[in-house]
């Protein structure tokens, strides 16, 4: 397994084992990061940095989200992050983008 793949399943757990998410929020993160993962492993080869880097701030978003209560700041500041990480990739990959989207406003609607 690569350091992306390996990276997403550590996200997934994170989703699948936190108690604060709503399990119809849960369902639906998981199935995102199941489409981002479908649309981000193949970036490797052409885009390898880029694609670590969205990688890292899905991570940081669902992490700073789950932990909302400590820190609204830093979740918001992930999940604008998270967003910003995939413009470059709007025209050539916009089911990317999409997800991504998807992923940062549904982490900023939780309202843990």
């Amino acid at each position: 397994m690569d350091m992306i793949s390996e990276r997403l399943a550590t996200i997934e757990a994170t989703l699948r084992d936190s108690a604060n998410i709503p399990e119809a929020t849960r369902r639906e993160l998981l199935d995102l990061v199941a489409g981002l993962k479908t649309e981000v492993v193949p970036l490797v080869d052409t885009h390898g940095a880029t694609a670590h880097e969205i990688a890292g701030s899905v991570e940081a978003a669902v992490q700073a989200s789950v932990r909302r209560e400590k820190h609204p700041e830093k979740a918001a500041q992930a999940v604008e992050g998270l967003a910003a990480s995939v413009r470059e990739f709007e025209a050539t990959h916009p089911k990317l983008v999409e997800i991504v989207d998807r992923l940062a406003l549904t982490l900023s609607n939780m309202g843990i």
